[in-house]
């Protein structure tokens, strides 16, 4: 699992599918969907997983137009395909990305 920046965010998302977990330290959904996408992250070799703190990276946030956290962003090829807000156990994170497979 990747932490991106304004720096390396096109780099880490350019190639492949992958899925970008906008989140922030301080919140409660964030902190439950973090331990089931490092489960995905280990069982899924297809699937790359990037973390971008949004107290920190404010200007990837608002690219995305993030509101609300946690947002997952799914990109395939550097381009994005997909969004979800909020938390989802892992069967609904599965399904979430592996219709873009």
């Amino acid at each position: 699992m990747n932490y991106a920046t304004e720096l390396n965010f096109d780099e880490l998302t350019n190639e492949g599918l992958v899925l970008v977990d906008f989140y922030a330290d301080w919140c409660g959904p964030c902190k439950m969907i973090a331990p089931v996408l490092e489960e995905i992250d280990k069982e899924d070799a297809d699937l790359n997983i990037v973390k971008v703190d949004v107290d920190a990276q404010g200007v990837l946030a608002q690219r995305y137009g993030v509101m609300s956290i946690p947002t997952l962003v799914l990109f395939k090829d550097g381009v994005k395909v997909d969004e979800m807000v909020g938390f989802a156990p892992k069967p609904n994170l599965v399904q979430f990305y592996s219709k873009h497979k």
